[in-house]
Order: C-alpha cells, then structure tokens, then sequence
C-alpha cells in the first residue's frame, strides 16, 4: 500500500498544497490504492510535502514520486501525447510550477487578511503565548523565499500582471477541450488543476483569483477535474 504524506483539506480545498493534489490526482489517475496521512515536512527526505512511502521506499517531491509510480508500475500519464505535446506539457508544468506557484502563494501569504486567516494558523499546536513569535518567524521566512525567486522585487500590479500573462497562456492552450491535451487527462492536468484550484477557493481573495474567474474554460476546467477527482468535496464554480 501507498502511503501520501500531505497537509489535509484546509482553504476551501481538499488539500492545502497544490503539489499534494498533483500527486494525489496523478494516483488516482494511475488507478493504484493509496492512503493519506497527515505528514511533517521535517519528516520528508527532502523536507517537503508530499512524499510517499511505497513499500518501504521513501521518494520526496511530486516530480520524482511520479517518475517512481510510473517506472515502477509500467505506466504513462502522458500516453496519449505525442512527441510535441509532451514538450508542451513539460514547458507548461514548469510555467506553473516554477513562476506561477510563486506569485499564487505570494497572494495567500503575503496578503495580511489571507495570512491571518489562512497560514497563520500553522502554528496553532504551538503554545498559545510561543504562536506570535512563531508567526513572525514564519512569515519572515516565506517573505525571504519569495524575494529570493524575485517575485516580491516587484510591485503588486507587476505580479498581478505576471500571473495573468501565465493565466491566459493556459486559458489559450485549454481553449475549448475537456483537458489541456483533448479528452483525457495527461499528468499535466494534475498540476493545472491543483494551481487552479489553489487561486479560485473562495476561502482567499485576491486581485489574481479575479483574473483567472475572468477566464471561463478554466473556470469550468478546474470545476470538471474537482467533480471527477473530488466528488465529495463541496465545490461551486466562480460566477
């Protein structure tokens, strides 16, 4: 049996971290029995979340978990895609899991009223006089990654912009298919779907989340991949 070591629902989401969505929908779509644990990132080989335990083997890191599920297994997310695509779907990934992540997490951090009521509340097992301190630390912490990747070298506008260009570049490549390749969802769908989601919950506001409620098909995009994926999970489209 698989175990996922993720955050949990939280945010309006069935999984705080979009990259624990990627590997819990990647999963399902490889069709393997799994369960799900509420993990420690101190507790990853890579210190991070998700890992899987498979077997006794421990892999960190969505990318590598699938390269293990998919090499182990004799599957291929990306079966269907031919030689362009699967160059397309790299390119598309990276975009979203290398620029995009950064600038939809500054939005959930960095904005004060999402940070108080959203990670700041990381720290609640923490005793309650030790949690100001730790929320500082925390922040701080965030704030300097953020800064590291060049993200907050930025203005805001210059950020909402940059997440918008990425937002419609994927709104084109969807355009009117079911899946950002045609019928079926390729691994890339995974991690479309969980960036997405991740700026659409309603339980954050921010100027990005307008943006990406003005693109219709992704909208309707994220809504399909939640019911298909996440069928229990409470979930209604932007307007």
């Amino acid at each position: 049996m698989i175990t996922l070591h993720g955050f949990g629902p939280m945010f309006g989401l069935p999984e705080a971290s979009p990259y624990v969505t990627k590997t819990e929908v990647q999963l399902k779509l490889l069709g393997l029995p799994y369960r799900k644990e509420r993990g420690r990132p101190d507790a990853s080989p890579k210190g991070q979340l998700p890992y899987i335990d498979d077997d006794g083997a421990r892999i960190a890191d969505s990318h590598f978990i699938r390269e293990h599920l998919e090499r182990k297994h004799g599957k291929d997310l990306d079966a269907g895609l031919d030689a362009r695509q699967r160059a397309e779907a790299w390119a598309v990934e990276r975009m979203l899991e290398n620029h995009f992540a950064a600038i939809s997490g500054r939005m959930r951090w960095l904005i004060p009223e999402n940070f108080a009521k959203g990670p700041a509340h990381f720290v609640d097992g923490a005793p309650e006089e030790l949690r100001p301190k730790l929320r500082e630390e925390l922040l701080a912490r965030v704030r300097e990654s953020y800064r590291a990747v060049g993200v907050t070298r930025h203005s805001d506008e210059e950020i909402v912009e940059l997440g918008a260009r990425s937002l419609a570049a994927l709104s084109t490549i969807l355009g009117d298919k079911p899946c950002l390749f045609g019928e079926r969802p390729a691994g890339v769908d995974a991690t479309a779907f969980a960036m997405l989601a991740g700026v659409l919950t309603p339980f954050f506001d921010s100027p990005l989340r307008t943006r990406a409620e003005g693109s219709a098909n992704l909208v309707a995009y994220t809504a399909r991949m939640m019911r298909a994926f996440y069928p229990d999970h409470p979930w209604e489209a932007p307007r």
